[in-house]
């Protein structure tokens, strides 16, 4: 049986058993021991166990129970509340209104915790329920959620773009550099659709509060300043190089309670519940982490991702269809692997081909972490589409029909990068000087 069926026969068994309502995790594993057992010569047991492990023996990894707990404190304290308090009178005017705090709150986010998963469990722990309790639509609110998480690998710091500079022999700092537009581009790209949407639906976006005056404006908006002083010091001392990914979001669980606490919302209840509920959601989010590890194993071993590279290679294509044709590689490869494995297992086969065709290295690196975003909400293994489907109990393909048009949208940024390559390298060669 040749790679490309055995991998088309490992998507279908995933397909059953996730239709089936197999755990996630335990479907990405049953998958990967499948593919070991019947299709390599290694011994699936000894790989399970050394997957689950390394997975999850990470410091980096730290970071995201700790993300995760930050949003739980400001969930089940009135925080959350103030936060949206203070930013409806700015938006009453804006189509879409505390619709686009998702977005604004992703990208903030996304640029200190440089996780996907993070991102979109914790804002959509804040801003969701707060978002229907005040009436807003529930399908539009899980697809910008679930699209907008992403930002978190696309605005620097991002552990995929340290992964993919360190495969490509690049700059790190070129890279972190070179995604900052392309983060804003696809920001300004969300926020559109929803205004857009907003115009068309009316009916379903709550009525703004209006003849507010500017101060009561202000004085509505005092209670964003302890949030947004706890977010801009987070930011800064991690941009500053003060702190690591993993010591800013223990600061910001620390500067959350002390926020809570000082308002009075803080209480052993909801310290305990909102402690319990970041244990149920890393747990969650590490599971699925181990059994997708165990299942790029599975895939490493039979050199299914190898063989489509060097597919690609012997078509001997012209730039701009090679640049169409990895799309949509990476799209297929999307559907069976994370975001990291996908540039590990195919760096060594691609970049010599992207080389040979004259692209930027720093460029193809901000497109391929698009295409990686693409990933995280591309079923059946859509990362962020399980977030959100263990944290609200909605499933993963319902949620992933809601995301459509922000998919689109993500699209849209592939094509606007690719006809305009200067989006992504103009800021780095302004601030470092064009490589020579």
């Amino acid at each position: 049986m040749s790679l490309i069926a055995v991998g088309g026969l490992l998507l279908l068994v995933m397909l059953l058993l996730l239709s089936g309502g197999v755990w996630i995790a335990m479907t990405l594993a049953i998958c990967g021991w499948i593919g070991q057992a019947f299709f390599t010569t290694t011994l699936p047991g000894k790989n399970l166990f050394s997957a689950f492990w390394e997975s999850n023996a990470s410091w980096e990894l730290a970071a995201l129970p700790l993300f995760i707990w930050m949003g739980e404190i400001l969930f089940r304290t009135r925080l959350s509340e103030q936060m949206f308090t203070g930013l409806s009178p700015w938006l009453n005017r804006v189509p879409g209104r505390l619709m686009h705090t998702t977005i604004l709150g992703c990208g903030i986010f996304g640029s200190v915790s440089g996780s996907s998963a993070a991102t979109c469990a914790t804002i959509s722990k804040v801003a969701l329920p707060e978002l229907v309790r005040r009436g807003y639509d529930e399908k539009l609110a899980l697809g910008s959620l679930a699209t907008a998480g992403t930002l978190g690998i696309l605005i620097p710091p991002s552990i995929t773009m340290v992964v993919y500079a360190v495969a490509a022999d690049a700059s790190i700092i070129r890279i972190f550099l070179a995604g900052f537009l392309p983060g804003f581009l696809l920001m300004a790209l969300f926020s559109g659709y929803i205004m857009w949407w907003s115009l068309r639906h009316p009916e379903k976006v709550p009525a703004g509060e209006s003849g507010l005056s500017l101060k009561e404006k202000l004085r509505r908006s005092g209670s964003l300043i302890p949030c947004a002083l706890l977010i801009v010091f987070i930011v800064w001392v991690l941009v500053a190089g003060w702190a690591t990914a993993t010591e800013c979001a223990a600061y910001g669980v620390l500067g959350s309670l002390a926020i809570a606490w000082s308002s009075g919302s803080l209480t052993w209840r909801n310290f305990w519940d909102g402690l319990m509920g970041t244990t149920r959601t890393s747990c969650m989010i590490m599971f699925i982490l181990a059994g997708a590890a165990f299942l790029t194993k599975t895939m490493a071993f039979t050199g299914i991702p190898r063989e489509l590279a060097e597919w690609v290679a012997a078509m001997q294509l012209s730039p701009f269809t090679l640049i169409a044709v990895l799309s949509l590689v990476y799209l297929v490869l999307g559907t069976a692997l994370d975001g990291i494995s996908m540039i590990v297992l195919t760096s060594a086969v691609v970049l010599p081909m992207i080389q040979k065709a004259g692209f930027d290295l720093i460029w193809f690196g901000i497109f391929i972490v698009l295409l990686v975003e693409i990933a995280e909400v591309t079923p059946p293994v859509g990362f962020n589409l399980f977030v959100l489907q263990n944290m609200t109990g909605k499933d993963s393909n319902t949620i992933a029909r809601a995301a459509l048009p922000f998919f689109g949208c993500l699209l849209v940024c592939i094509a606007l990068i690719t006809v305009f390559p200067s989006i992504v390298t103009w800021l780095p060669d302004a601030l470092m000087g064009k490589p020579r």
